[in-house]
C-alpha cells in the first residue's frame, strides 16, 4: 500500500494538512489543493508560508486575485515578499497596495534587509501618557479594528513620537478606570536602534525574553516594533548561513532545490578551488621531506593520523569560538583570553592523544611486528608530534575567527576545511622536524 501523502489530496481539509505535503507537491498540484481549503484556512496557510513561497504563489495567481492576498499581509511581511519577488514584478506588486500601506512598505524597503528597520512592523499600539485607562482601552479598540495586527504591548509616545514608556494589556485592564497611563507605564525600556544588526537584535530577545521590542531612531522616536516571530526567522536564516559557510562554501541565497545548478556550482567552486590550492602546499611540504620518507618509510604510515588530528582539533576550537561570537559570549577584546585557554586545552588534548597513540603503536608492534626494531622511537616521534600539532591546531582554530572579524569578514568563514588546510602543512613540518631530531643516527 502506498504511503505517499500526495495519493489522496482530496483529504486535505486544514492548513496544517497542506503544510505537511506542500514541499512534495508540484506547481500543478499546489493551486488546486490550496483552493480546496476553506477561506480562513487558506488565509492561515498563505500567511504561514515563507516570503519566497508567498511571492511565487502570488505571481501564479491571476492578476485579479492578487490584490486581496497581498493586502492580507502586514507591511513588514509585504516588504519581505517584495524583496523575494523578481525585480521586474516588484513595482506591479506594490501597486496592489493602498496608498498608506505602500508608503509604509517603501519606508521599510529603504532599510537593509539585516537591519532592525528592515524587520520591523510600522504598525503598533500607541497611546498618550495623559490618557486615562478607560480612554486608552477605547482608543486601542479602535486602533485594533483599523489595523488587525497582533498586539502584545502598548507603547506610550509624546506628540513627536518619542517613546516614553510601555505597558501590557494586563496592566491596562487591571488599572482603575480613571488611572492615568503615565502611572501605569514602565519607563525601564529595552529598545533597538533602527540600524542595529539583526544578530544583535536576536541576542536582545534571548536576553530579555520579550514578545516584541520597540525600534527607535537616533532621537528616540519610535519607528515600529520587531516581534518574536520575526526573530525566529532571523535565527533560522543566520544559522543556515553560518552552517553553509562553515562547510567551506558561500551561503546560498535560496533553498537548496530552488538554487540553480550553475549558481550552486559558483557558490561551491570558489572555496573548493582555494582549499585545493592550499592543499598543494601540503604536497610541497611532503616533497621537502621526500628523503626522510624514503629512508624511513614507516613515517609515512602516520601522516594521515598526524594531519587529521591537527585538523580535527582546529575545527573543534573554531566551531566553539564562532558559535560563542554568534551568541555574543565573546568579543574581539577577548582574543588573548581565548588563545591562552586554547593553548592549555590543546596541550591537554594533545597529551591524551599522545598517550593513546604511543600505547597503540606498542601494542600493534607486539602483535604484528609492523614498525621495526626502532618502534619505541617511532612511537615517541608520533606522541610528541601529536602534542605539537594539536596545540597548533587549537590555537589557529581559535584565533582565525578573531582575524576574520577584525578584517570585517563573517567569522563563520573560518570554516573547518580552511582550518584543516592551514594546519595540514604545519603538521607535516612539526612531524618531520621531530622525526629528524629523534631518529637521527637510527632510521635517519
Amino acid at each position: 500500500m502506498s504511503t505517499d501523502p500526495r495519493d489522496d489530496l482530496t483529504q486535505i481539509a486544514t492548513a496544517s494538512d497542506l503544510r505537511d505535503v506542500w514541499p512534495l507537491l508540484s506547481a500543478e498540484e499546489r493551486h488546486p489543493t490550496f483552493g480546496q481549503l476553506p477561506r480562513t484556512e487558506r488565509e492561515d496557510f498563505f500567511i504561514s508560508l515563507s516570503a519566497r513561497e508567498q511571492a511565487r504563489m502570488l505571481l501564479e495567481f491571476p492578476p485579479n486575485r492578487r490584490r486581496v492576498w497581498m493586502r492580507l499581509l502586514a507591511p513588514d511581511d509585504v516588504a519581505d515578499l517584495i524583496q523575494e519577488a523578481p525585480p521586474e514584478d516588484r513595482e506591479g506588486l506594490l501597486e496592489l497596495l493602498d496608498d498608506f500601506t505602500r508608503k509604509e512598505v517603501h519606508a521599510l524597503l529603504a532599510y537593509a534587509e539585516d537591519e532592525a528597520g528592515g524587520l520591523m512592523n510600522p504598525r503598533y499600539a500607541r497611546v498618550r501618557a495623559e490618557m486615562t485607562a478607560d480612554e486608552a482601552i477605547s482608543y486601542l479598540r479602535r486602533q485594533t479594528r483599523e489595523h488587525a495586527e497582533t498586539v502584545q504591548y502598548v507603547y506610550v509616545t509624546d506628540p513627536n513620537q518619542r517613546l516614553l514608556g510601555v505597558f501590557s494589556f494586563r496592566d491596562l485592564f487591571a488599572a482603575l478606570p480613571g488611572t492615568l497611563v503615565r502611572d501605569i507605564m514602565n519607563t525601564d525600556l529595552v529598545t533597538v536602534g533602527e540600524t542595529d544588526d539583526q544578530e544583535s537584535v536576536s541576542r536582545l530577545f534571548a536576553e530579555y525574553s520579550l514578545a516584541a521590542m520597540p525600534v527607535v531612531d537616533a532621537e528616540g522616536r519610535m519607528k515600529g516594533i520587531v516581534t518574536l516571530d520575526d526573530i525566529v526567522d532571523v535565527v533560522h536564516e543566520e544559522a543556515t548561513e553560518d552552517i553553509q559557510k562553515y562547510g567551506g562554501m558561500e551561503a546560498l541565497d535560496a533553498p537548496y532545490l530552488d538554487t540553480g545548478f550553475f549558481s550552486m556550482i559558483k557558490k561551491r567552486a570558489g572555496w573548493l578551488a582555494a582549499l585545493f590550492v592550499g592543499e598543494t602546499f601540503t604536497a610541497s611540504a611532503m616533497g621537502r621531506f621526500e628523503e626522510e620518507i624514503a629512508r624511513a618509510v614507516v613515517l609515512a604510515l602516520f601522516i594521515p593520523l598526524i594531519i587529521s588530528s591537527g585538523g580535527n582539533s582546529g575545527s573543534q576550537a573554531s566551531t566553539l569560538v564562532v558559535r560563542a561570537m554568534a551568541l555574543g559570549e565573546i568579543k574581539l577584546r577577548d582574543w588573548f583570553r581565548v588563545v591562552r585557554r586554547e593553548i592549555a586545552s590543546g596541550f591537554t588534548l594533545g597529551m591524551i592523544l599522545a598517550v593513546v597513540g604511543f600505547v597503540l603503536i606498542v601494542i600493534w608492534q607486539r602483535m604484528f611486528q609492523t614498525y621495526g626494531e626502532h618502534y619505541l622511537l617511532v612511537a615517541l616521534v608520533v606522541a610528541i608530534s601529536l602534542v605539537g600539532v594539536v596545540m597548533f591546531g587549537t590555537v589557529i582554530g581559535s584565533l582565525l575567527p578573531f582575524v576574520m572579524r577584525r578584517m570585517g569578514f563573517d567569522p563563520a568563514s573560518a570554516s573547518a576545511p580552511l582550518v584543516a588546510t592551514l594546519v595540514d602543512v604545519t603538521g607535516l613540518v612539526i612531524y618531520f622536524t621531530t622525526a629528524a631530531i629523534i631518529l637521527r643516527g637510527t632510521l635517519l
